[in-house]
């Protein structure tokens, strides 16, 4: 289902305006990486599920410079209407594909329901490889055009309590290096974010098993939180360089120096776990 939020006002140079198209736009990181593109100029495609979000975000963006779709990255038919429907507005243009959208459904997988289990892998690796499948035709069409992913400090060791999240964020990073070969000749960059906890609406999901959330075992734990205009500005880095995997924040850098060089001591670590707040 599509719900446009804006005309075609001030599109007259549509042909050489730059275009991104944002799943999980309405809120967290796809929203403020929707305001950091459209500071540069570049038209910005926005789909979620969550139709008021989709809006808000919006209404934080230039007039005219915004289109809203009201998609699930779970339904390929949305996501072949919506990008048409994008690209009709863009003179053809998509140089990049944010593959944004996530749930953060967490907790100790033997007492994770299947049903979240499957919802989890659904939306946070199927629908990036629906993404990327149904994406690469529009891609190919834009000269340097780059896929980019949300992956997790997550996806550089598996994280005890988060298992099925983890195994899905695993999965996206996998996907972002192997489709860095595979569409080398295509012309496309084939990227990916790598970010520690981040402030956003996703840590509000509930961890299985708990009377908390994910934000309140993350900073009980006296974990950071970094903000999401800082995954914003590494966004437009990673779109513009030449790394496959760009980190953010002090925890997904610090996960990657352990994971490197201190194994035995991150194995201990999550042996223990994170022990949820009292």
């Amino acid at each position: 289902m599509r719900d446009d939020a804006s005309h075609d006002k001030g599109m007259e140079s549509g042909m050489t305006t730059k275009a991104i198209f944002i799943t999980g736009g309405g809120s967290g990181i796809g929203r403020a990486v929707a305001q950091r593109f459209a500071r540069e100029g570049w038209r910005v495609g926005l789909a979620d599920v969550n139709a008021a979000g989709l809006a808000e975000t919006a209404a934080t963006l230039p007039a005219g410079m915004a289109d809203t779709y009201v998609m699930d990255v779970r339904d390929r038919d949305a996501w072949r209407a919506n990008l048409d429907a994008f690209t009709a507005k863009t003179g053809g243009r998509l140089d990049v594909l944010f593959n944004n959208a996530g749930i953060g459904t967490g907790g100790p997988i033997a007492q994770m329901s299947f049903d979240d289990m499957d919802r989890v892998v659904a939306i946070n690796l199927m629908g990036v490889l629906n993404g990327a499948k149904i994406g690469h035709a529009y891609l190919a069409k834009t000269p340097g055009s780059c896929l980019l992913n949300t992956a997790s400090a997550s996806a550089i060791y598996g994280t005890s309590g988060l298992v099925v999240y983890s195994a899905t964020k695993f999965g996206v990073r996998a996907l972002t290096e192997g489709l860095d070969g595979e569409w080398f000749a295509d012309g496309i960059k084939v990227r990916d974010l790598v970010p520690g906890f981040i402030d956003t609406p996703l840590l509000d999901g509930a961890v299985e098993g708990s009377n908390h959330n994910i934000r309140e075992v993350v900073t009980g734990a006296g974990l950071e939180l970094t903000s999401a205009a800082d995954v914003a500005d590494a966004a437009w880095a990673a779109v513009h360089g030449d790394a496959v995997h760009t980190y953010v924040g002090k925890t997904a850098h610090r996960l990657k120096f352990a994971a490197r060089w201190l194994p035995k001591q991150i194995r201990k670590q999550m042996r223990r776990g994170i022990a949820a707040p009292q």
